[in-house]
């Protein structure tokens, strides 16, 4: 449908920032220059890679390598070329995209793929008073949300869910699923053998036991001294599928009413393999780019659709240990996790299979395992033309400063009265929101034990999200960071770190308000902290709780629970952050959040068959609603406020 003249006026001569340039991206784009958007700037840090391509369709194989941004642009420059496009190949985190930058736009559009930039841009918007449309997608879900400063509420006005995550003891001792063996591959295995090797964990809990035998006696992960790298990993390999397994069957209690695992050694998997492949295996040659060193390709697997043998999946984990050390040896040591690097997404699929085999687990492919444990939910190419669609319709709505018109858009997968896209209206500020607001927060602590690195590490950048924290505590200046700090300074604030808290030069006890700001963001925030002598190690790991804004809602998976949202009771847990596939990390209001219906009516959606049912159902106070979507119930409610007349999310 075509704009309309006073559609129009509003666009014409207005900037549009664009932050990035992915799935999403590529439609946003290419819808707003056909809308007629004149002056649109984007800013992405990635380049384009070939899985892109399936939906990303403004790029092309020849673009592979290159600029995300830049491609874009001049993709759409060839069809109107009248408009102008500025791309930025960078980080918006990066210290050039300050709040003066942001002030010059109208507008600004989101197309993220990670919460911690949503939340950058957030604040950077809230502090520039520019008016920021929202989105996200996951297979068939998206959506859209509108947050305007003191008009709507901020993007953080509302918790985000928590990372899935599985208790260690299910782990590491009684997996049942192929995610507890790639979450087992990733987190457990993968970061001893190729991230920080004094990281404590259940791969060698057995090995130092006094009892062993000489040969477990020692740290198996340890690399002696002129040991061949084949010699290396035929031992670690032995020690993880069949020593450890081995010990663990000693525990009859254990498998009282569980299937048995079988030890596997390299004897019994590869002895005859072996024999035949001495000395004949060659690599294909790979790039420069160490990402894209393989092991399957070498040994002639090239079908990332087809499931290995559990004789393929032990060649290819000896192979991708070999080449670590052998191609990337640089690295060996601070290496974690990355889907998108080729070497790793083969060692951990070859990992978890072989663990799956011996627990009579069904075996994956590497692409499926790639998704699990990037967890990926893959993207629709329609989906995102849809959400791009409605970012335009809300900036629309935004430039014309059509308030009661604002709408947040939830798009369905399965129709709910022949609909497919849920309109609902945008809630006020919450104001106990720590971004918006000026709400304190409450930190209880134990200030004898507990150290400033504590609270900077596990609440000012972890929970808070800033980038370039300042701790005050009255006048005195606890910790800062930035490029213009002397060596002096520099020194002094590593120090503080590691200080208890009623040991700093300003004492932190009970009854302390500290102040913390970011100053790239433009945010302040109080945390009033409560001296707490002791903790739950179970429920309270951390060893502090931060409270005074809505806490953060946790998505557990339990063992027993067929919903999947339990709660576990293991005192650690390994968490699965939450990675949709270049568009959306949690889907705001398809997750355990809380959304909000139009006043008076009352809709259950769900999933199932009975997907198309929805009641309605009048009342006069609150609405409590359940929408269930993708096997995931959004709780919403609905009040309204007697003082104001306005609506409340509760």
């Amino acid at each position: 449908m075509a704009a309309t003249d006073h559609q129009l006026s509003a666009i014409k001569g207005k900037k549009v920032l664009m932050v990035g340039a992915g799935g999403i991206g590529c439609e946003l784009l290419k819808t707003l220059a056909l809308s007629g958007f004149q002056d649109i700037h984007i800013i992405d840090m990635d380049t384009i890679e070939v899985s892109n391509l399936n939906r990303q369709f403004l790029f092309r194989k020849i673009h592979v390598g290159q600029s995300k941004a830049k491609v874009a642009r001049d993709a759409v420059l060839r069809f109107r070329p009248q408009i102008s496009i500025t791309p930025y190949h960078a980080n918006v985190k990066d210290p050039d995209f300050s709040v003066d930058f942001f002030k010059q736009f109208h507008v600004v559009l989101n197309g993220l793929d990670n919460l911690d930039a949503r939340r950058h841009v957030n604040r950077l918007c809230l502090a520039a008073d520019v008016p920021l449309v929202e989105s996200g997608t996951t297979g068939f879900l998206g959506q859209v949300t509108v947050h305007v400063k003191s008009k709507t509420e901020c993007y953080e006005c509302q918790p985000k869910p928590a990372p899935k995550t599985y208790p260690v003891c299910t782990i590491t001792s009684t997996p049942s699923k192929f995610v507890h063996c790639i979450v087992w591959a990733k987190d457990l295995l993968f970061s001893k053998l190729f991230g920080n090797k004094n990281q404590e964990n259940d791969l060698n809990v057995r090995s130092g036991d006094a009892s062993s035998s000489s040969e477990h006696s020692e740290d198996v992960f340890v690399r002696k001294t002129d040991e061949d790298i084949d010699q290396y990993g035929r031992r670690v390999y032995d020690h993880v599928f069949g020593y450890n397994i081995e010990m663990a069957l000693s525990n009859e209690e254990t498998w009282r009413n569980r299937n048995r695992p079988r030890p596997i050694y390299i004897p019994d998997v590869l002895s005859a393999a072996l024999t035949r492949q001495n000395g004949i295996v060659e690599y294909t040659k790979t790039a420069d780019d160490p990402l894209s060193v393989s092991a399957m390709f070498g040994l002639g697997l090239k079908n990332p659709q087809e499931v290995w043998s559990l004789v393929e999946n032990s060649r290819v984990f000896l192979e991708a240990l070999k080449l670590f050390f052998l191609k990337r040896e640089q690295e060996v040591g601070n290496l974690s996790f990355d889907k998108d690097d080729q070497l790793a997404v083969e060692f951990v699929t070859a990992a978890a299979n072989i663990r799956a085999s011996s627990f009579g687990i069904p075996l994956h492919s590497l692409f499926e395992a790639k998704g699990i444990a990037g967890n990926i939910v893959h993207a629709v190419a329609t989906t995102n033309a849809i959400i791009a669609g409605l970012i335009v319709i809300e900036a629309i709505k935004v430039l014309l400063n059509d308030t009661s018109n604002y709408r947040m858009t939830y798009c369905l997968e399965h129709p709910s009265r022949k609909m497919l896209l849920m309109p609902v209206e945008p809630f006020e500020p919450n104001k106990n929101c720590y971004v918006c607001s000026e709400t304190p927060l409450l930190l209880e602590i134990n200030t004898h034990r507990s150290k400033l690195r504590d609270i900077v590490e596990k609440i000012v950048k972890a929970r808070l999200g800033m980038s370039l924290p300042l701790v005050m505590h009255g006048a005195a200046l606890l910790y800062e960071v930035g490029d213009d700090l002397d060596e002096a300074m520099i020194a002094n604030y590593t120090a503080n770190l590691d200080k208890v808290l009623s040991e700093l030069p300003s004492s932190i006890t009970g009854g302390t308000v500290l102040t913390v700001e970011d100053l790239q963001q433009e945010l302040s925030c109080n945390i009033n902290i409560k001296h707490r002598e002791e903790f739950d190690e179970e429920k309270e790991p951390d060893g502090m709780i931060l409270s005074g804004w809505t806490q953060v809602l946790t998505t557990e998976n339990h063992e027993n629970s067929p919903a999947g949202n339990g709660t576990s009771t293991s005192r650690q847990e390994v968490p699965v952050q939450a990675v949709v596939d270049d568009e959306l990390d949690i889907l705001q209001g398809a997750t355990e959040a809380t959304e909000t219906l139009p006043l008076g009516k009352k809709r259950k959606i769900s999933d199932s068959s009975n997907a198309s049912s929805i009641s309605f159902e009048e009342t006069s106070k609150q609405k409590a609603d359940e929408l269930e979507l993708d096997g995931h119930i959004v709780v919403l409610e609905e009040s309204m406020d007697k003082d104001n007349g306005k609506k409340k999310r509760l």
